[in-house]
């Protein structure tokens, strides 16, 4: 049995991912000074921000 040719080449490059992990974006944050550290604990409400490339 065959894949499936939507299921891609293995040996493909991954696609940049358009959604950040939680860690991700207050490393962002915290680059571009938007992130205090100590104050921001909670869970969801972060700022938006542009996924790198």
């Amino acid at each position: 049995m065959s894949r499936h040719p939507s299921y891609g080449k293995s040996g493909k490059s991954a696609k940049k991912r358009n959604v950040l992990k939680r860690f991700e974006r207050i490393d962002i944050l915290k680059e571009s000074g938007r992130w205090k550290e100590g104050e921001d604990k909670k869970v969801t409400g972060l700022p938006k921000t542009k996924a790198k490339n």
